[in-house]
């Protein structure tokens, strides 16, 4: 399986957007500090994830996420997520 996965840094409040065939281990190593993109803002929540058969797929999700549409997308469709998150809710 391939994954497109969403965090949420508790530290900074910012989204990190990845992709991972192993979203357990993926996870942990955010909170370890052991990914170099996100090793700053750690500890992460994860707030949303998808699940693809085919890594080509799960690819171009992640890159749609990180574009302008698709962060409207997350904005949109995640609004309540984000709203209790930032409340300290959730």
């Amino acid at each position: 399986m391939h994954y497109v996965y969403i965090l949420k840094s508790q530290k900074d409040g910012k989204l990190y957007i990845g992709y991972t065939n192993d979203l357990q281990n993926q996870f942990k190593k955010h909170n370890q500090g052991k990914s170099f993109a996100t090793k700053t803002r750690d500890p992460f929540g994860l707030i949303y994830y998808e699940t693809y058969l085919a890594k080509a797929d799960a690819k171009k999700r992640e890159q749609f996420f990180k574009i302008g549409w698709g962060r409207n997308y997350i904005k949109r469709n995640l609004k309540n997520t984000l709203l209790i998150l930032k409340l300290g809710r959730g």
